[in-house]
């Protein structure tokens, strides 16, 4: 009898171990959860030499990120990814009820990228560990003015900028798991590192009007190149839909 149950047993692991949700063949479309944050808030600041001067900040980022694999083994996929991420943040410093200083910054990212998934034993919560590279093309565009001085020492400065060639890389290892929906879709829910490089080219022209009477008194411009990389850790939700190969 014993020898029996431990047979049985052994049947039951093996059988729970092997089985496999998906087949090859089957696709898997999905996205990280996007993201819409509008930001708006107030910051009053007193300086003594200056008096009281209030900040305001707003600021709005929308980032997408759909995917689509293959599986090509019962546990393992690979495909490709789209990241697009506009984003939007705007500044400006008040006194007297006159705006005396004003920054605003519009960008956008657009990237192309890929991963291999792999899906580990499980029932209706799958583990996965993932690898993804993407990289891809990023745009900026600043503007704003600047009131200073009083009287005939008055001015006023303005500048516009904006980047060429913008260049970003990401690549990242994530693990978590798959909290399946159905037969067909499924929450993902996930940790991991990530690591960034990004390069910019930006150009500036900078405006100045001596006495603040609409004549423009001097003008410079000056090209900065940037190059920074960021190493951090990453949470995040996102959805999966499991399509499966016709038999």
């Amino acid at each position: 009898m014993r020898t029996k149950i431990i047979l049985a047993g052994a049947m039951l692991l093996f059988y729970t171990t092997s089985n496999s949700q998906f087949t090859r063949g089957d696709r898997m479309a999905g996205a990280t959860v996007g993201t819409l944050l509008f930001n708006s808030g107030t910051a009053d600041i007193n300086v003594a030499s200056i008096g009281s001067n209030t900040s305001r900040i707003t600021s709005l980022t929308v980032n997408i990120g759909p995917s689509l694999g293959w599986f090509i083994s019962e546990k393992t996929a690979v495909g490709a990814t789209l990241n697009i991420n506009p984003n939007r943040q705007k500044t400006t410093y008040e006194q007297g009820g006159s705006t005396y200083q004003s920054d605003q910054q519009t960008g956008f990212n657009f990237g192309l990228g890929g991963f291999v998934r792999n899906y580990f034993t499980g029932k209706n919560l799958l583990p996965f560990a993932q690898f993804s590279l993407n990289g891809g093309l990023s745009t900026t565009k600043t503007e704003g003015f600047f009131y200073g001085g009083a009287g005939s020492g008055a001015y006023k400065t303005s500048y516009t900028g904006n980047s060429n060639g913008g260049l970003f890389i990401n690549s990242s290892f994530t693990g978590g798991f798959t909290r399946l929906l159905g037969e067909n879709a499924g929450l993902d829910f996930y940790l991991g590192y990530t690591f960034s490089y990004n390069k910019n080219e930006f150009k500036r022209t900078t405006l100045r009007d001596d006495g603040n009477n609409g004549s423009i008194d001097t003008r410079s411009e000056n090209e900065t190149i940037t190059k920074f990389t960021n190493h951090g850790f990453t949470a995040g939700v996102g959805f999966q839909f499991f399509l499966r190969k016709k038999k």
